[in-house]
């Protein structure tokens, strides 16, 4: 999923727009309101009947792009999508890259920390130095999920 931003964001490489003053990885320039922007933009498509809870998250990629995803859930509830799961599907279906920066929004607007699966996800895709929003300000995904596992677990074999 792309963005609808303003006509002032960059585009990136794929046509889709990106945030403006961005400097990817770095977390300067980062423009949180506007990723909230598309946090809450997506979270109006949530598919949440049973919990009546709709979650929309937003990122910046490496390459300027913004993916985004909402949360689905199915009436056997333990099947159900977290929007991370739809961020990064989004985000491969245009193209990959590393996430930079995320963000998540409940219902109300407001910031939602992604749960213990999400966070696992959210690493895969990018890495210890992934900038979350939080309450506190943005913090690298090192700090939200220390000790993680990840790919360079798996070089080590059976």
């Amino acid at each position: 999923m792309g963005t609808e931003m303003s006509s002032e964001a960059n585009t990136g490489p794929t046509g889709e727009q990106g945030i403006p003053d961005t400097e990817p990885g770095g977390g300067q320039g980062i423009d949180w309101a506007a990723l909230k922007a598309e946090a809450v933009r997506a979270m109006g498509h949530a598919y949440a009947p049973y919990s009546k809870f709709p979650v929309g998250a937003a990122a910046l990629v490496d390459d300027g792009r913004i993916v985004s995803g909402c949360n689905v859930e199915n009436a056997s509830y333990g099947i159900g999508l977290c929007a991370e799961c739809g961020l990064v599907s989004s985000l491969q279906a245009t193209g990959g890259g590393r996430l930079v920066a995320f963000t998540c929004v409940d219902g109300h607007e407001e910031l939602l920390m992604p749960c213990g699966r999400c966070r696992q996800l959210l690493y895969e895709f990018g890495g210890p130095e992934l900038l979350l929003e939080t309450i506190d300000g943005p913090k690298p995904m090192a700090e939200i999920l220390p000790y993680a596992f990840g790919p360079h677990d798996l070089s080590r074999g059976a």
